[in-house]
């Protein structure tokens, strides 16, 4: 593994600079959407409630807070007990600066904590407030606990996820969370859009997990409703394609391979030898090939059987069929095109050495992202960003003696 090194800059700005935003969310949806910010430049505050701070924090498998690392660069910390009336007094105090504010507390409990979004507007009109939740702000479920488990189970997604003999699979990564994320940051941007054109006056975004996870899902329920078909599971196969789905090697490796237009259904037949299913009836089209998956599987799948990986890929890429090797993580950062595209780069880190992370996206040609600092220990950045809310050394000193900060 031979990554490109990256140095953070703190005077490298990017295209959001001058945009502050106050993150009090915890674990992966808030952190997620964030994170997109503040590559970009936005000034981020995490709002981190002690005494340990976001729980992310303590996720991962090893004494290195991996996760935290790769979620919360470009951010800075402020920590508080959110519980003391004085810990909630500087929250209010730091919104009234500010761009955006993100939470994901169950509805109801910002509140409780005199922190409404009504009341944090009356003290910055233009201020956004992005409310992240399991099920959302309203509706009979707005105060369960919503973990991304639940949502990706009752979204309809792990019925989809798995064999057709064996149970729903959840995924492996938190999805809901980072399909949230993405969508909240998105949200963010329209909202200040509008703000800047409109106006001036800010908004709530209301995010749920359920949503944006079950969106992933397509036209799922437009074919429900057409002609009551569930879709049910067909482990790495397609209801919508064929040939689709992950075949094994000679060697014991596998390839990926994605027929999805005619086209290409044609490329792959004649490749493996079999130019003459293009005109068959059970292979003609599409519709046609999906309702015989099982053999256009066994077709293929007995063709890449006779082959190692290498062999396979290389017959295919000179076909051009959209097919690949399937990586895992070390396999991954070994490849060339990785490398050679800074897909990951290593980053300093002061526990470590240096920490690889997922370069920053998308990719804009004049005003790209930029790494200006490490994720945050825990309550690092406190006179820095309270004593420019106007808070004296005096001040800190007795929050600090208190408890209020840490």
């Amino acid at each position: 593994m031979a990554l490109h090194a990256r140095e953070f800059d703190p005077e490298d700005r990017g295209p959001l600079d001058g945009l502050r935003v106050l993150d009090m969310s915890r674990l992966v949806a808030g952190n997620m959407l964030t994170l997109q910010l503040g590559d970009f430049g936005a000034e981020v505050v995490k709002i981190e409630a002690l005494p340990n701070g976001d729980p992310l924090r303590a996720w991962g498998d090893s004494s290195v807070q991996t996760h935290w690392k790769t979620y919360c660069r470009n951010k800075k910390s402020v920590s508080l007990d959110l519980r003391e009336s004085d810990g909630r007094a500087l929250v209010r105090l730091l919104a009234r600066e500010a761009d955006v504010l993100v939470e994901n507390f169950i509805p109801g409990r910002l509140e409780e904590m005199g922190l409404a979004p009504e009341a944090l507007q009356a003290d910055n009109p233009g201020l956004i407030v992005v409310r992240v939740s399991g099920f959302g702000q309203t509706g009979p479920y707005r105060e369960r606990p919503g973990f991304g488990t639940l949502v990706e189970a009752m979204s309809g997604f792990a019925d989809r996820n798995g064999f057709p003999d064996r149970e729903p699979v959840l995924p492996p990564m938190a999805l809901a969370d980072m399909a949230a994320g993405l969508y909240g940051a998105m949200a963010v941007l329209v909202a200040l859009r509008e703000r800047e054109v409109k106006g001036g006056a800010g908004q709530v975004v209301d995010l749920s997990l359920l949503e944006p996870v079950f969106s992933i899902l397509g036209a799922d329920a437009a074919g429900y409703k057409v002609d009551g078909s569930v879709k049910q599971r067909v482990g790495s196969a397609s209801n919508t394609a064929s040939p689709r789905n992950v075949y094994a090697t000679q060697d014991g490796k596998w390839v990926a391979l994605s027929a999805s237009i005619q086209s290409m259904a044609e490329r792959v037949f004649r490749v493996v030898g079999r130019e003459d299913a293009i005109d068959d009836p059970r292979f003609r089209n599409n519709a046609a090939r999906v309702r015989h998956r099982d053999e256009v599987d066994a077709i293929v799948g007995g063709w890449m059987a006779e082959r190692g990986l290498d062999q396979a890929l290389a017959e295919l890429n000179a076909a051009g069929v959209t097919a690949g090797p399937v990586y895992d993580i070390s396999q991954f950062l070994d490849d060339p095109h990785v490398i050679e595209r800074e897909v990951v780069v290593d980053l300093p880190d002061e526990d470590v050495g240096t920490v690889p992370a997922h370069n920053i996206l998308p990719r804009l040609s004049r005003t790209p992202g930029t790494f200006r600092y490490p994720a945050p220990r825990l309550g690092q950045h406190n006179d820095e960003i309270l004593g420019g809310a106007g808070v004296s050394a005096e001040e800190l000193a007795d929050l600090r003696a208190r408890g209020v900060i840490g």
